[in-house]
């Protein structure tokens, strides 16, 4: 037969033709990527080309079927032969029904053929193989000559422009190409694709400017990285639960905010005012770094903060309606400046009210007249009674409107004037509330007026505007409960410094999240702790995160025994050097006259000298042993956590600081941490545990 044993993955078997030997090609799909000018033709994953198929066999092309592929995160219109995401905007993507390919000029990837070719192909090689009749010559739409010599070989050959000229014939010209028939001979690594199951989602908000990591990928480019990890993480350290079926995987989606920031016309403003000199590095602080100084202004924090919130809520909808089954948890995850974000967002977010009303001892089910009384009261006091129906018409009691948001009001028809006095008196009574809540503890005096030294007066995160110093914002509510907030190469701990924050209260936690890590390369010049804002008196190190084969990395053993074997050798010399002085000091005849309180004085001197020369290895069990309390930040646990670096970074930390801030989204040990405490909030735990984690 024509066709060789195809490698793992294989395509459906092929029925063999009544006619003879010749056996029908197994079709494969792919679509068409651009990448910086690049064209690549990808092959679908195993599970979704079987997919496409059974839906272009079930003969209705005529009607615009729609495939969900990529676990749900691109649809295929099957009639249009359309790629299209669901959750981000990308450009449209063409898709094949593939056959037969030849071999590109530049990279020597194998390019598909039109459908519609690819059948004239398939016609012409039946015939040959049934009639034992070669050298077939075919030519394409494009004036190409493909020559069909036998099964094994087959050719393309490329017009040269003005050959024709010197009556050279079509297959003399040109650099001959392979041609393949089938994808399981043109060695294309297919996927066999992703677990149905979604256990958990998790949105990822990226930091500054449009490019995510040294490569100047884009965060959905990134968070695909991520993604990936995160499959192979879960076959190599919770296959027992796949096996039984207990888990499927974790969904992470992108959340963009920069393009949404940079279409508010900022960036014809800065050009205007832009110098013409060093004009690429100009351009790139003005994209980059420039937004942190915006998040940092009134007016575009505003737009920030509610683009993250809204797009967060809109995918989080959308995914909903997409997996109607779905019952999992919902994380959120922040890289660098996306962190402080969300961390902002976090603090700002109002517990249900249904909580608040349980604290107290009751619950109320139904509206309470006596609310909408206290409601018609305050648009009285603000001179606003003439919204009383508008608000009496949507049932809103007091509860209610301390939850509306600036969006709320404007779909009620509340105009802006109206709008602007309701969000200042919320503002001012929910900050009223809070500092009353803290206790007399904690007094809403200003920063410069507290005693940093003082514990009853230290700052506290629930403080929201004033305490944190944040940006004067309204924040938006989410329509659900993050489970889990991680941190990725984070700046929270310098800008809660920076805005007047030194000690954050042990007993605070983010009002609808439990759940927080904060995770960093040891040699990221952006990334700052948090745990010592809360116990500042304790010095001790982060959690050092395991690598995910289970060990130390060697470099890393190899410097702590290093240092151990230093440390003995000092100790050691020192002991004999010792003992060598007291024997040359000593004299000969006192010392035998020498009365035994001389001798237990100079053992006791030599007693209290002896913890000076090893001081240094007991610190270290020490640390380990007893538990640190962190406070409620993150439950209880610890919220510091360092990867292991490389062994190539070792050598230098300041040619890797860039690479330590961007190394995240391919980080299998940072993957493997989010995996285990995701699962670990459904009790699954890892097969193996690692050494060294919690």
């Amino acid at each position: 037969m024509a066709a060789r044993e195809p490698p793992p993955p294989p395509p459906a078997p092929a029925e063999p033709d009544a006619a003879g030997g010749y056996e029908a090609v197994a079709p494969h799909w792919f679509y068409r990527k651009v990448t910086d000018t690049r064209e690549r033709w990808v092959p679908f994953s195993a599970q979704d080309s079987d997919r496409l198929e059974e839906a272009h066999g079930s003969g209705k092309d005529d009607e615009d079927l729609v495939v969900p592929t990529s676990g749900g995160r691109y649809d295929v219109h099957l009639k249009k032969r359309q790629r299209v995401a669901v959750y981000w905007d990308e450009e449209v993507s063409e898709v094949r029904r593939c056959t037969w390919f030849y071999k590109g000029d530049k990279d020597n990837k194998y390019i598909p053929y039109s459908e519609t070719f690819s059948e004239e192909l398939e016609e012409a090689y039946m015939v040959a193989v049934t009639l034992d009749e070669w050298k077939k010559k075919l030519e394409s739409p494009s004036r190409e000559i493909i020559i069909l010599h036998n099964p094994k070989l087959m050719v393309h050959y490329h017009p040269v422009a003005a050959s024709d000229d010197w009556g050279s014939t079509p297959t003399e010209q040109g650099r001959p190409r392979t041609v393949k028939r089938g994808v399981e001979n043109i060695a294309a690594e297919i996927p066999s694709g992703e677990p149905l199951q979604i256990d958990h989602l998790v949105f990822v908000v990226h930091g500054i400017g449009p490019a995510c990591d040294i490569r100047f990928r884009s965060i959905v480019q990134c968070v695909n990285d991520f993604r990936n990890v995160s499959l192979s993480m879960l076959q190599a350290h919770f296959r027992k639960a796949q096996e039984q079926q207990q888990i499927g995987r974790v969904e992470f989606l992108p959340v963009n905010w920069h393009s949404s920031l940079h279409s508010t016309g900022v960036d014809v403003d800065l050009e205007r005012i832009t110098l013409p000199s060093i004009n690429r590095l100009r351009h790139f602080i003005n994209d980059t770094i420039l937004d942190v100084f915006f998040y940092n202004s009134s007016t575009y924090c505003q737009t920030i903060v509610d683009t993250v919130a809204s797009e967060m809520n809109r995918l989080y909808q959308l995914f909903l309606q997409r997996n109607p089954l779905f019952t999992g948890g919902v994380s959120i995850a922040g890289h660098s400046l996306g962190s402080l974000i969300l961390f902002d967002l976090l603090t700002n977010q109002k517990a249900a009210p249904e909580e608040d009303e349980r604290g107290r001892g009751g619950s109320r089910t139904t509206l309470s007249n006596g609310g909408v009384e206290e409601v018609r009261e305050i648009l009285q006091k603000l001179e606003l009674s003439e919204y009383c129906d508008v608000f009496e018409k949507e049932r809103m009691d007091r509860q209610a409107l301390f939850l509306c948001t600036e969006q709320n009001l404007k779909e009620m028809g509340i105009p802006l004037g109206p709008r602007m006095k309701i969000l200042h008196y919320i503002s001012s009574k929910t900050e009223t509330q809070d500092q009353s809540a803290a206790g007399p503890g904690a007094e809403a005096a200003s920063p410069s007026q507290r005693d940093p030294d003082s514990t009853g007066d230290s700052r506290s995160c629930q403080y929201r505007d004033v305490g944190l110093g944040q940006v004067s914002a309204n924040y938006p509510q989410l329509n659900y409960r993050p489970t889990i907030f991680f941190a990725f190469g984070s700046p929270i701990g310098m800008f809660l410094t920076v805005r007047g924050v030194k000690r954050i209260d042990p007993n605070y936690s983010l009002p609808t999240c439990k759940g927080f890590f904060n995770i960093f390369h040891p040699f990221d010049p952006v990334a700052y702790r948090i745990e010592p804002m809360i116990v500042p008196d304790l010095e001790f190190e982060p959690m050092l995160l395991p690598h995910h084969k289970g060990r130390k990395r060697m470099h890393l053993e190899l410097k702590e025994g290093l240092t151990r074997m230093s440390v003995d050798l000092k100790n050691n010399l020192l002991g004999s050097l010792r003992v060598a002085w007291q024997s040359f000091t000593r004299a000969p005849l006192p010392a035998v006259e020498a009365p035994a309180a001389d001798a237990e004085a100079e053992s006791d001197a030599g007693a209290e000298k002896q913890p000076d020369t090893k001081p240094e290895e007991p610190p270290v069990a020490k640390e380990e042993t007893p538990p640190i309390n962190v406070g409620r930040l993150n439950g209880g646990n610890r919220i510091d956590y360092v990867l292991q670096e490389k062994p190539i970074e070792s050598f230098n930390e300041y040619l890797f600081a860039l690479q330590g801030h961007l190394c995240y989204w391919e980080s299998e040990d940072t993957v493997l941490l989010v995996l285990k405490e995701i699962y670990q909030t459904q009790g699954i735990p890892l097969d193996q545990p690692l050494p060294g984690s919690q």
